[in-house]
């Protein structure tokens, strides 16, 4: 046996990204709750190993042999990314990997599930999956003892009893034990095991290298929060936190030390900030950005922000530190869709703070959505011209899906609206992409519209000549090239 525990990140690129998989303008990212769960594992004690399908580039068949030849005493398969779509639309994956596993293997071995989807759906998973167990929420007062009781042979009903956040089966029905508590001490939480994943290979997405782009790798995340305080009626992402709104920061000198680490092991300049939202407690992230400032590292960095958090000083400091991009969900045109939803902000500061940010001289990455409950098309039309009025250097067009853990999906549920029928096409890219109907629209409908508005914001010649101004002309080809890609789709 060489581990204790294995954590695996799966992919099918093939079917989630609608034949993009292979572009070479795709971005892949460090998977960090991985990295974070083994560091974890690792400093209580327990040998552990991760394995990433997908920048390995691994078929299903090829995952579960590397899986039985570790010979862990569990595999984890960790659902998770830094965005609430990374879940439900690998589970796919993660089923073709778990059959395998059990095709091939002569003895039982245990697997276990971990990841925004399975805590939102516990039973249904181990109903649907050949898992002995899911682990619900973060994962980490949960995997350890769990690791423990297998090592003893403790895996009696009565024994998983006591392992918080477990969903396991019995002959009678599947057992949920009461929820684990979250870390609470984020400083006291080892580093991130990076240096069980091969980080030579992970590269940046391509508009974050817009201006650079033949130098996307090395490419590393670094987190400096858990938790998201806002509650989004369409999104899932607090489902990995007790489906709580709330949270948890690190301390600006680990944060510090984790980037020196990352910087002077790998030479890592490109970086994603992976909080939920970074961009918030002025004085906190100055505290950050004046450490980047005077280490002097001449990084590339993007992350994400709220138009009703960021002020002027924020941004500068921000900028000076190397944050040269900052995501904002702008997510809807029209007020009243807005509103439906729980958003939040002032629908009338986004002019000013896009001006605030352009003025920092900043870039924008524009996140908008399509297929809102009270969506119609001249609300999407709205949104649409919202993304032009604003012309951002990067926008990201997605449809509306009622993913597992959110809002939508309980209504969703209730109301008996059209769902997904395998778990890709809540991929926003997959052939078989099914979003949420609108009160006026089919799923169809969104969808079309959606492709519709990512070509036509891309191929806009005023957009196009904005790029050209600011990153020259081998980034408007990069662009042209990108929308010379269609998606397939099944409609």
């Amino acid at each position: 046996m060489e581990c204790d525990v294995l954590i695996v990140k799966p992919a099918d690129q093939k079917n989630v990204y609608g034949g993009l998989d292979a572009f070479s303008l795709t971005a892949y990212e460090p998977p960090l709750w991985t990295a974070l769960l083994a560091g974890h594992i690792r400093g209580a004690g327990y040998s552990v190993k991760l394995l990433d399908v997908e920048v390995e580039k691994l078929s299903a068949e090829e995952a579960a042999k590397r899986i039985i030849e570790l010979d862990p005493r569990l595999t984890v398969i960790s659902v998770s990314g830094t965005n609430p779509s990374a879940s439900t639309q690998n589970m796919l994956a993660l089923r073709k990997i778990v059959n395998k596993c059990r095709e091939l293997e002569h003895t039982h071995k245990y697997i276990a599930a971990q990841g925004i989807h399975v805590s939102a759906l516990p039973e249904r998973t181990l109903a649907e999956e050949k898992l002995d167990f899911v682990c619900c929420g973060e994962g980490f007062y949960t995997i350890t003892p769990l690791v423990e009781a297998i090592k003893r042979s403790a895996v009696s009903a009565e024994e998983l009893r006591n392992i918080p956040g477990l969903c396991f089966r019995t002959q009678d029905k599947p057992v949920k034990t009461e929820a684990a508590p979250l870390y609470k001490n984020l400083d006291e939480l080892p580093m991130a095991a990076w240096d069980l994943l091969p980080m030579e290979k992970y590269r940046a997405h391509n508009w974050h290298c817009f201006g650079d782009i033949d130098h996307r790798q090395p490419y590393g995340l670094i987190w400096t929060a858990l938790g998201c305080p806002f509650h989004c009626h369409f999104c899932c992402i607090n489902t990995m936190f007790n489906s709580r709104p709330g949270i948890r920061f690190r301390s600006p000198k680990k944060v510090l030390e984790e980037i020196d680490y990352l910087v002077n092991t790998y030479g890592i300049h490109n970086f994603k900030i992976a909080d939920e939202l970074f961009a918030m407690k002025e004085q906190r992230v100055a505290e950050i950005c004046q450490g980047l400032i005077e280490r002097n590292y001449h990084l590339n960095i993007w992350t994400y922000g709220r138009v009703d958090t960021v002020t002027p000083a924020m941004l500068e400091i921000m900028k000076k530190a190397g944050i040269n991009w900052i995501a904002y969900g702008f997510e809807s045109g029209n007020k009243t869709v807005l509103e439906e939803v729980s958003k939040g902000y002032d629908f009338n500061t986004v002019d000013a703070v896009v001006k605030m940010t352009y003025g920092a001289g900043m870039h924008i990455a524009a996140n908008f959505m399509f297929g809102l409950p009270k969506d119609n098309y001249d609300s999407m039309q709205q949104t649409l011209q919202m993304a032009f009025d604003i012309n951002a250097e990067w926008a990201n067009f997605n449809s509306v899906m009622a993913y597992p853990g959110s809002g939508l999906y309980v209504d969703a549920v209730k109301s008996g609206s059209r769902l997904p029928e395998t778990w890709q096409g809540y991929s926003q890219y997959a052939a078989d992409c099914l979003p949420m109907d609108t009160e006026y629209l089919s799923a169809e409908e969104v969808v079309a519209f959606r492709d519709y508005a990512f070509k036509a914001y891309f191929t806009n010649p005023r957009y196009l000549k904005r790029m050209e101004n600011i990153f020259g002309l081998e980034t408007v080809e990069v662009i042209k090239e990108m929308t010379s890609r269609p998606l397939r789709r099944n409609n």
